[in-house]
């Protein structure tokens, strides 16, 4: 698999009030993020996550360094439109992304500005419906649907628009735990069934068990890169980073401090509780 996203020595300082000295925001990030993989990106606020998110599909370009979506360089003007076509954004808020008052017309939206054929808009319509299970609500007034229902036609809208990828920049923070189940069950079967990457930007530690990869970042670099279950037991360190650890790790180590042969790296809650069946 060759990277959909890649990153070399990027740079990124938002610009400072008068008589400040701009703080870099990224300071030298090399990421690759491989075709088809789901990462999880985390941080606590002001680490740099949401702005190496903003980065993957040119809604802001490098202060220094390079980014490379598909091979392309984000920094050419001309290439912004295949970019965008490559990797799709979804935002936090679910209402600053929905722009007409019919579901069907919203999903439209994207392909429509691509200039998609009408026949072909209508098939993408109706399999980006299908493929995050709204397509009962076509019709339907998006103001009228729950938080995950709207986040859920925000990512068709994306999906409509056929990319390789979709970066989720905080986009479950708003919503109750169905919300989020909802948004998170979407967008695993969209990478598990039809081999879109995503990103993942969160602040949720039992989301990022449920990657294939996790990168934390801090002060705007890179600081741990593995698979979860190299990461997340890493309660210490993760602590020192202003994140906790999921709750199934919390309670091993608790556990394991009591003296109970349990593994540190059983994430999920029905392999934590299998974990513990045995040390008993």
């Amino acid at each position: 698999m060759s990277d959909i996203v890649r990153t070399e020595n990027l740079t990124f300082a938002y610009p400072a009030e008068e008589g400040q000295t701009p703080v870099n925001a990224l300071d030298g990030v090399s990421v690759a993020i491989r075709e088809g993989s789901f990462v999880v990106i985390l941080g606590h606020n002001g680490s740099g996550k949401s702005t190496l998110a903003k980065h993957m599909n040119a809604v802001l370009l490098p202060g220094g360094g390079k980014v490379y979506v598909d091979g392309m360089d984000t920094s050419d003007e001309s290439l912004l439109l295949e970019i965008r076509r490559r990797v799709g954004m979804v935002f936090q808020n679910p209402d600053n992304q929905i722009v007409a008052n019919v579901v069907e017309e919203d999903v439209a939206f994207g392909p429509e500005n691509l200039g998609v054929p009408t026949e072909e808009i209508r098939r993408r319509v109706d399999g980006a419906l299908k493929a995050v299970g709204m397509e009962e609500f076509t019709l339907h007034a998006p103001h009228h649907l729950s938080g995950g229902q709207k986040q859920r036609v925000a990512i068709a809208g994306v999906i409509a628009m056929e990319p390789k990828c979709i970066v989720m920049d905080e986009s479950t923070a708003m919503l109750d735990p169905l919300g989020r189940r909802e948004v998170l069950d979407t967008v695993r079967r969209l990478n598990r069934e039809k081999g879109v990457t995503i990103v993942l930007i969160t602040h949720h530690m039992d989301e990022a068990a449920l990657a294939d990869r996790v990168v934390v970042m801090d002060n705007g670099r890179v600081v741990m890169d593995g698979a979860p279950r190299e990461i997340l037991p890493q309660m210490a360190e993760l602590r020192a980073l202003g994140l906790d650890a999921p709750p199934t790790v919390e309670l091993l180590h608790g556990l394991k401090e009591d003296g109970f042969g349990v593994p540190l790296d059983a994430l999920d809650i029905q392999e934590c509780a299998e974990a513990i069946c045995r040390a008993l």
